[in-house]
C-alpha cells in the first residue's frame, strides 16, 4: 500500500473523483503543509496556519501508479491558478503535491515538468515534503452523524 497527499482546491470534489478510480483503496480529507500538527477548518480559513486542504489517498501500486495518480491530479484541477480553484480563494486552496520519499519527489518533478511544458510554463503547483498532515476530523464526524 502506498500513500499520496495532494492539494487541489476544496477537498470534497477531488475526494469523490479519486474514490471512483480503480486502485485507490481509501480516501481521506485533511490539511497539510502548515505550521502545526493539529488544526481545523476554521483555523485554516484564517490563512494563518499555512495548511492546504488535501486529499490523502491510499492506493495499490500494483493497480495504479503514483505517476498515473499525478496525471489525474493535473487533469481534474487547474494547476495554473495561484491559491484558488473555481469560486474558492485562499492559500488553503493552492495546488501542491506533498511527497513522502525521494522516489515520489522525482516522479512529481517529472510529471509537473511535462505538464508545465504542455501548459506553456503557467503551472504554479508546488512540490513539498509532507509536513503536519492532519485529518479533517470535524468533517468526518459530521458525515458519520448524517449517515
Amino acid at each position: 500500500m502506498e500513500i499520496a497527499v495532494l492539494a487541489l482546491g476544496c477537498f470534497w470534489g477531488p475526494e469523490i473523483k479519486f474514490s471512483k478510480i480503480n486502485g485507490i483503496i481509501k480516501t481521506e480529507v485533511g490539511y497539510c503543509g502548515g505550521n502545526s500538527s493539529k488544526t481545523n477548518y476554521k483555523e485554516v480559513c484564517t490563512g494563518n496556519t499555512n495548511h492546504a486542504e488535501v486529499v490523502k489517498l491510499d492506493f495499490d501500486e500494483k493497480i495504479i501508479t503514483y505517476e498515473k495518480i499525478l496525471k489525474i491530479f493535473f487533469q481534474i484541477h487547474d494547476p495554473t491558478t495561484l491559491n484558488s480553484q473555481g469560486p474558492d480563494f485562499g492559500t488553503q486552496y493552492r495546488s501542491e503535491i506533498f511527497y513522502i520519499n525521494d522516489n515520489q519527489k522525482k516522479i512529481a518533478e517529472k510529471v509537473l515538468q511535462d505538464t508545465n511544458t504542455r501548459l506553456s510554463g503557467k503551472v504554479v503547483t508546488k512540490i513539498s515534503l509532507i509536513k503536519n498532515y492532519c485529518p479533517a476530523e470535524e468533517y468526518h464526524q459530521k458525515y458519520l452523524e448524517k449517515n
